[in-house]
């Protein structure tokens, strides 16, 4: 079968897809994934094929624009506004894009941001379409929408809140995007518009069939989710054979005890220089050895004490177990990979699902309450990293939920799955 995979973002919301089309290619498939631009390089390597969808993600994120949507990241109203309507903004080119990218396709797998373009598409070109997701989103009273914090202890009809979370986010998504949608869908595929209610609650009360590439150990299936709901496990891309580490980083890893990993992923800051010098702080207060990856303000390793590294990139695989604890921006693979190294995360959610899983990690014990980025302070991180370091029951729970995942093979999962909807 042929099969594109549509997603859009950034490397955490490309990676895992180059490990399922793996999968899906190893169980004689032909895989294409259509996705930005940045990521040709390491999908070709892969032996996958490959198809450019409009837009930089990393550009957007350093624009006027993405930092706006950065700082509104702890009001799930005013982020949703912000990073939707930027989205309906592009959503003409998206569309055009996917349909070509899409052609001779016999089914489409998209991500949850691939979904806003890719349902049409197949809808189009009519061809069967899953959804393979890295967040959860089936309505559930026991689970709140990402969007939205969990429920305060104190409030009653706990259930009816979470369930009331989902329709919000739900119809405040689609309203964003609805008249872009549906002029897109005219002009470039002659496609009648989608209704007020939009295309979501429509497939779930279809029992449209989801993957979702997380692990069940961190987030188990809620018992109000149906059977076309399938919680795989990870979906894991180590780093390649011929991969090799730098020399010099290899000897600061062998000069002293682990360090802590600090990193963000894409999450960039309108002032590197001012959180350069607050991870600095926080690391000295707390008496650890550092490394920093990526986005430090075009920092080399000159310009640090001699107990913190800076690197561009260094695979999370075989970095993070050797490690004392992983601070990080809350995204899902990140959190992911973590977990499975057995070393405690410290969060510092940035917005969107990076604080459910923040939430998530400390509700299993394997790290501290999240720190929201807009309060991040030199103490709050000094605190939360001595907390990771020195709570023993903390890291014994992470080791053994991170030998567990390591027994799990998501993508293996996601695959068996994918054939049984197509043969069952």
């Amino acid at each position: 079968m042929r099969i594109t995979i549509v997603t859009i973002g950034s490397r955490g919301d490309v990676q895992p897809y180059i490990a399922l089309g793996l999968g899906l290619k190893n169980a004689n498939h032909e895989v294409r994934l259509a996705t930005s631009a940045n990521f040709e390089t390491p999908i070709r390597h892969r032996g996958l094929d490959f198809y450019p969808i409009e837009g930089d993600p990393q550009a957007m994120l350093q624009s006027e624009t993405g930092q706006d949507m950065l700082d509104a990241g702890s009001n799930p109203f005013l982020f949703t506004r912000r990073f939707f309507s930027m989205l309906a903004s592009q959503m003409q080119q998206l569309l055009m894009d996917c349909w070509e990218a899409c052609q001779g396709t016999e089914a489409i797998v998209f991500s949850l941001t691939g979904f806003y373009v890719g349902y049409h598409v197949a809808e189009k070109l009519k061809v069967p379409f899953y959804s393979a997701y890295l967040q959860p989103i089936h309505p559930s009273r026991y689970l709140a929408s990402v969007l939205f914090p969990d429920a305060p202890g104190w409030l009653p009809l706990r259930g009816s809140y979470n369930l009331l979370t989902h329709a919000l986010g739900g119809q405040m998504v689609w309203q964003l995007l609805r008249r872009a949608t549906n002029n897109a869908r005219r002009e470039i595929l002659g496609l009648p518009p989608i209704s007020l209610k939009g295309p979501v609650g429509r497939l779930i009360k279809q029992h449209h069939p989801y993957l979702y590439g997380f692990s069940p150990t961190v987030l188990p299936k809620p018992i109000d989710w149906g059977a076309h709901t399938n919680i795989t496990g990870y979906w894991f891309l180590d780093h390649p054979p011929g991969w090799r580490p730098r020399t010099d980083l290899l000897d600061f890893l062998e000069s002293g005890p682990p360090p802590v990993y600090v990193g963000f992923g894409s999450m960039n800051n309108r002032n590197p220089e001012e959180s350069t010098q607050l991870v600095l702080d926080a690391l000295m207060s707390s008496r650890q050895r550092g490394i920093l990856l990526t986005g430090w303000g075009g920092l080399s390793n000159t310009d640090l004490p001699d107990n913190v590294f800076k690197a561009d990139e260094v695979p999370h695989d075989w970095l993070f177990p050797r490690v004392a604890a992983v601070v990080h921006h809350g995204g899902a693979g990140t959190t992911a990979a973590g977990l499975r190294a057995g070393v405690p995360s410290v969060t510092v959610p940035f917005f969107a699902d990076q604080n459910f899983w923040g939430q998530r990690v400390h509700q299993l014990g394997v790290g501290p309450k999240p720190v929201l980025r807009k309060k991040l302070s030199t103490e709050r991180l000094a605190n939360a990293i001595r907390v990771a370091i020195n709570d023993e029951g903390m890291r014994k729970r992470v080791a053994v939920l991170g030998a567990h995942i390591l027994t799990e093979d998501g993508v293996a999962q996601a695959v068996k799955a994918f054939s049984s909807v197509n043969t069952g």
